[in-house]
This record gives structure tokens, C-alpha cells and sequence, in this order.
């Protein structure tokens, strides 16, 4: 938070709904069933505004665990960023994510069904009362502002149904509750784009609170959903727009920032690159205003000195380390990057007080800002010590996750230890990224033909890479532009690769893969890469296509609704 008050979600829109619970009057008799909502209260700016910051909060996967919009899970897990980490009989339900074994019945697809479905509740609820409001305090203005968030959210949420399910029946805030439970699953793309079309052309260029959507958030997004769908000059025409008109919403020209761990600090949240993002405080009252949906995510590091104390969740793939590997300061395409010459020494089956040595080849500088590896400075906790900081190396491997970390300098002020972990950061999560909007429009220049473009957009990203090398690193850094792209199936692999590397452990890397048609051919290879080293976590993976493609519809919402309404996804 910069230069505008930060927005808080829970509080403020449950201190909304509590003037409907403490209001006195004569007609005290007259009182509303105890847990209801006095609609005239919900339908004054602060009720709306109150139902709004409800439908912000569920973004974090609040009481359900597998919804949030982070996809660490989803997106990181799946798409080989990560394994599930820790050890075997913990949090077994994400055994079924890396083995690529889900079914109908499984939690992980439930969780996230019924946690964006709240979200799209909470988005519908704001929707409805903004539109129906007579009080004279809500102006047009406020009333248009207000409908355009709800959309906005709604359309994010749809836009995560669409890629873990492809289809869901899309919901509106004017149907009957029988008329919901009965509309069909379908496509959903036509809508997403309409949600996010009316938030760009009505939401305004900045905001009062930092966090809230602004026509920059909007236009990202609606351009992210016209390059799902291959509509690349409609892509590139929201992009363009972005880089050339971009703010924040709290008034920053859109920008990268020069050091890329900053952006993965709490302390630089709602900077310049951060066109949207989940909010995050600590010490509010209850941890669940820090970023409970990273909770498990940090060095298992128990009776001693390190960040949160558990769980060792989320440990970074050998895939994913190796592809740091540079030689000429260029990433190593086609699967080279894991032959023996090119793989990053680690200390895997060494216990943290035997003899290692750092591996001295050229490696990318954003490894050591992205992963936790031993003898490399991890923030300013210290060397990471390898093997003490990991719950069982043989399950999860030697490597541990290091975005969304708070730091030894802020505990208690960037971090919430008020419950069971010390583990609540208070860091946001950024949803849609200035470097992501580069490299998206990098893609739709590539499929348009326009290679130089593409190629300054990705040196845009790469020059901030090489200019965040880590201070008191042994490691051997190596990073450089490129002069060309070569062809245009070349240029696909330099963006695709970059992305991998830009944003890694950052809930995307299984959907890109998708849209990319690059599933079957790279899971396969990326178990059995990984099996070697980890035959326990992934002895039982199998990556079948097309049931795995997209997760099942939970057996528990056919059930309810039918499967004639909700139909089901191919394999299933």
C-alpha cells in the first residue's frame, strides 16, 4: 500500500451487515429473524458496499481450501511447478492433484465448485441490491460503479470455473432460485467476456482503496479472456492498452518493478506492477485478513529459527529448478535443460551437516528469488539449511517454495501468528501482473506476425531479471536479451519457456500448458522425470487425456441438480 488506504474485506463488510443486527427503535417487537439481513440496510451505499467486500474476500478461498485465486494447487501443482511436498499421509486429498487420479467424488474439485460458486453468490448478491437500491444516497454514479465491481468479480470467478471445469452454469443475480438450480452447464467464455466488457467500460480509471478493480484490472482480464480463446487482435488491442494507458487502483502508472522479489514482499504491496491483486493484513483481529490460502506453504522448519515453522507444502519440482539453467545467459529449450549436463546440482540424500557444493554453472537470478535451495541466501533468514527445513526429502525433494515468504525482519508486522502457524502472511497475491501482460502480448504479437515487438516485450522482462541478481549469492548468475527470435514456432517456445520461468509457483503454469496444447506432451515426460528422484509421490501417476485435461463436476452437485443440467467432463 502506497499513497491509498489498503482494502480490507471482512471487516468492513461484516461491520455493514451488523447495523442491521444493532439498530434500536420504539417498535422493538418488530425485529428480523436473528441472522437475517435488513435489506434496507443492504441496500444503502454502506450495505452495498458491504456485500462487495464480501464477494472480494472469497478471491482468498476462504473456507474452501482449494478456491482461491493463487491456483498453487490448480494451476502450480498440476502444471509441474511444484510437487504436493511434506510427506505421504499429509493433506492426502492433494495425493489425487499430483497423480493426476481425481475423480467425481474427490475433494479438490468439490472445494473449488462450491468455493467460486459462493464467490459468484457474494458477486450476484451486490449485483442485484446495487441495481434494485432506492436510497437516495446511492447516486447513478455509485450504482453503475458498484454493478460494474460485482461484474468484475463475477467474471473472475466464471473465468476460474472455465479453466478447471470448461463448463458451469452461469448463474445471473436476477434468477429464482429454482431457476438457478436448473439452468444447464454451458460454455462460458460469452459471458466472461461480457462481465468484464461492461466492468472496462464502466469501472473508473483509479479507486479510493488500493485492491478494489479499477478499467485497468478490467481491461487485463478481458484481454487474457480473448487470448484463452485465440482471439489474438482483440487480445492485443486490451493489452496494448494497458501498457501504452495503464494505473493502478491506486493511481500508479502501470509498470515493472526493478527488483522482482519486491514483488512477492508485503512490504510493496499494491505497487506499480500490481494490476490486481488479492489483499492481505496482518494483525487485524483475525488471521484470515492475512493470506490463509499460503498457509501450508512455507519451510518445514520446526525447532528452529526459519519463517512460519510448518508444513512443507508446495515444494519446487527438479523440473522447474533445472529449467534456470542458462547457457549464454539463454534458457535451454526441448527438454534439454534435464539431460545430465545441464541439471542444477543439489543436495538431495544429504543431511544438513554433510560436505556441498553449490552448483557453479550459470543459472537464471530469479531461481535463488523463487526457490529455497541449500547455502543460497533465503531473504534474510540465513543460508537455507537443506534438509532441516524439509519434512521428508524423500517424498518431496530437496527444494523449497520462497515467493509469498515474509521475511525475519517482519514477523509479527507482515505476518499473523495469532493462530495455530506463525505462517499467516500478510503479502497480497497478485492476480494479473504488469511482466504477465507483457508477456501475453508478446504471444498475441508472435501469432500476428510481429516478431521484433515480441521480442522488446520479453527483453523488457528479461532486463528487469538481470538487474535483481541476489545480493551475497554464491550461485553463478547469467542472464541475457535476445537479439532475435528466429522463427515463429521458435518464438513460441522463447515466450512459452518465459513464462515458466517469469512466473513460476504463481498458479498458472497448468492452463497455460493447455491453451498451448502442450499438456500431453510435456506431464508425461515431467513424471516420469520426476519419478526417479521421488518414486513415492509419483509412483502412481498417470496423465491420461482428455479426462484429465479439466477437473470432474463434483458427483455431490449432480446429485443435487442432475446430470442432465450439469452433464460431466470426458473421462469421468
Amino acid at each position: 500500500m502506497q499513497t491509498k488506504q489498503r482494502l480490507t474485506y471482512l471487516f468492513v463488510a461484516l461491520s455493514a451487515f451488523g447495523l442491521a443486527f444493532h439498530s434500536c427503535s420504539d417498535n422493538f417487537l418488530e425485529v428480523a429473524p436473528t441472522g437475517s439481513l435488513n435489506e434496507s440496510v443492504l441496500s444503502s451505499r454502506a450495505g452495498i458496499d458491504g456485500l462487495l467486500l464480501g464477494a472480494y474476500s472469497q478471491l482468498g478461498g476462504r473456507g474452501n481450501y482449494f478456491s482461491g485465486a493463487s491456483n498453487w494447487t490448480n494451476g502450480s501443482i498440476q502444471g509441474g511447478d511444484a510437487n504436493k511436498g511434506t510427506e505421504t499421509g499429509d493433506f492426502t486429498d492433494i495425493n489425487q492433484v499430483v497423480e493426476y487420479q481425481l475423480t467425481p467424488t474427490s475433494r479438490v474439485p468439490s472445494d473449488r465448485w462450491n468455493g467460486l460458486f459462493e464467490g459468484v453468490a457474494r458477486s450476484n448478491a451486490a449485483i442485484s441490491i446495487a441495481q434494485g437500491s432506492e436510497d437516495p444516497n446511492v447516486s447513478e454514479e455509485f450504482r453503475t460503479g458498484a454493478i460494474a465491481e460485482g461484474r468484475f468479480l463475477r467474471g473472475l470467478y466464471y473465468f476460474q470455473l472455465k479453466i478447471s471445469f470448461d463448463k458451469a452454469p452461469f448463474i445471473t443475480e436476477n434468477m429464482t432460485s429454482e431457476e438457478a438450480v436448473t439452468t444447464p452447464s454451458s460454455g462460458l467464455w460469452p459471458e466472461i467476456e461480457a462481465d468484464f466488457k461492461f466492468a472496462y467500460d464502466n469501472l473508473p480509471a483509479i479507486q479510493d482503496q488500493a485492491g478494489r478493480a479499477n478499467k485497468t484490472a478490467a481491461a487485463a482480464l478481458l484481454g487474457k479472456t480473448y487470448l484463452f480463446q485465440k482471439k489474438y487482435p482483440e487480445a492485443k488491442n486490451l493489452f496494448d492498452w494497458v501498457v501504452e494507458n495503464g494505473q493502478t487502483a491506486n493511481g500508479q502508472a502501470v509498470g515493472l518493478m526493478e527488483n522482482y522479489p519486491d514483488l512477492f514482499n508485503a512490504a510493496f504491496d499494491n505497487n506499480k506492477e500490481s494490476i490486481f491483486a488479492i489483499q492481505a493484513a496482518a494483525n487485524t483481529g483475525t488471521v484470515n485478513n492475512a493470506n490463509p490460502d499460503f498457509v501450508l506453504n512455507f519451510p518445514n522448519n520446526t525447532g528452529s529459527s526459519g519463517p512460519g515453522g510448518c508444513c512443507g507444502f508446495f515444494q519446487p519440482s527438479f523440473d522447474l529448478v533445472n529449467s534456470f539453467r542458462t547457457e549464454d545467459g539463454k534458457p535451454i529449450f526441448d527438454e534439454g535443460y534435464r539431460s545430465a549436463d545441464n541439471e542444477i546440482v543439489s543436495d538431495f540424500g544429504l543431511a544438513s551437516a554433510d560436505p556441498y557444493s553449490i552448483d557453479d554453472k550459470p543459472v537464471d537470478p530469479r531461481l535463488d528469488h523463487s526457490v529455497g535451495r541449500r547455502g543460497i541466501p533465503y531473504l534474510d533468514w540465513g543460508p537455507f539449511p537443506g534438509r532441516n527445513w524439509i519434512r521428508d526429502q524423500g517424498h518431496g525433494g530437496p527444494y523449497a517454495p520462497k515467493k509469498f515468504i515474509y521475511y525475519a525482519s517482519q514477523e509479527n508486522t507482515f505476518s499473523d501468528g495469532t493462530s495455530w502457524t506463525r505462517g499467516y502472511p500478510a503479502v497480497n497475491y497478485i492476480v494479473v501482473r504488469y511482466a504477465d501482460v507483457l508477456l501475453m502480448l508478446a504471444e498475441t504479437e508472435i501469432e500476428l506476425g510481429d516478431l521484433d515487438r515480441a521480442k522488446d516485450l520479453i527483453n523488457m522482462v528479461r532486463e528487469r531479471a538481470a538487474n535483481s541478481v541476489l545480493e551475497d549469492s554464491p550461485a553463478n548468475y547469467e542472464i541475457s536479451t535476445y537479439d532475435d527470435l528466429g522463427s515463429q514456432d521458435n518464438a513460441r517456445k522463447i515466450v512459452q519457456f518465459e513464462r515458466k520461468l517469469e512466473l513460476s509457483g504463481e498458479g498458472h503454469r497448468f492452463f497455460d500448458l493447455r491453451r498451448w496444447g502442450r499438456l500431453e506432451s510435456f506431464i508425461p515426460g515431467y513424471i516420469n522425470y520426476e519419478k526417479q528422484y521421488l518414486p513415492v509421490q509419483f509412483g502412481g501417476a498417470v496423465f491420461t487425456s482428455p479426462q484429465d485435461l479439466y477437473y470432474p463436476i463434483p458427483q455431490g452437485q449432480i446429485d443435487l441438480q442432475g446430470l442432465d443440467v450439469l452433464g460431466q467432463n470426458p473421462g469421468y
